[in-house]
């Protein structure tokens, strides 16, 4: 059964979906960063599956701070005109300190091994690589961080495994863009980096747009593998 996680931190405190697996003594923990839309069905989709395949799984609020419980859908043409705004506005630099206190706090829940791993998807793929590269987990996974190349001067510091999907026709992620995150992951031999021809942005949100099976089938593969390597 989900369960609701609070987390406090200096200034205020905000709540965290949990989904949890059966029946397994201790498992290892993977915070799941949410898109523009909040933590909405198909992020509490993906924190379920996760639990399914035996990890607990956290998946933090990250606008609490401007709109707390929001909960969209990318299929609501008002709602992407929000989220748009409420990124705009979004403080990455508190964004950072609140997946930390969620991975610190991970790390301590009832039933949790103390290994965490990060995955976010868009403004998450983006806060994936920012706190792989600022905080601290066991491993991270990146699903095309939108602005990425914003901060590629700071891949030198990402000091722990770091897988990043990148999709070649990303409508938000340009080819110029990609070059730049490309060579400055190709300098640091933790980051792992996979490119997907043919794709959009979001080609792994299921029921999206722009969702490509097989695209998603073997991203989701290789996150799968690289999450048991290092979180075992």
């Amino acid at each position: 059964m989900p369960e609701t996680l609070t987390i406090k931190v200096a200034d205020g405190s905000f709540n965290c979906y949990v989904a949890r697996p059966g029946n397994l003594a201790s498992a290892p923990v993977i915070v799941v960063l949410q898109e523009i839309f909040g933590v909405n069905a198909g992020i509490r989709s993906i924190a379920d599956d996760y639990a399914a395949k035996g990890y607990i799984a956290v998946a933090p609020d990250l606008f609490w701070r401007a709109d707390p419980g929001l909960d969209m859908s990318e299929a609501e043409p008002g709602d992407w005109a929000r989220g748009f705004a409420l990124y705009s506005a979004y403080d990455f630099d508190g964004g950072v300190g609140d997946i930390a206190a969620t991975v610190a706090a991970a790390r301590t829940l009832h039933g949790a091994s103390g290994k965490v791993g990060v995955t976010g998807y868009c403004l998450g793929g983006l806060m994936t690589y920012l706190t792989a590269a600022r905080a601290d987990a066991d491993v991270f996974v990146s699903y095309y961080g939108g602005g990425t190349e914003k901060y590629a001067a700071e891949a030198g510091s990402v000091s722990k495994p770091l897988l990043y999907h990148l999709a070649e026709e990303d409508e938000y992620i340009g080819k110029e863009a990609q070059a730049i995150i490309g060579a400055a992951f190709k300098a640091n031999p933790n980051i792992e980096l996979h490119s997907y021809p043919g794709c959009n942005h979001a080609f792994a949100r299921p029921g999206g747009n722009h969702y490509d099976s097989a695209a998603a089938t073997l991203a989701n593969a290789r996150t799968d593998a690289f999450f048991k390597h290092h979180l075992s």
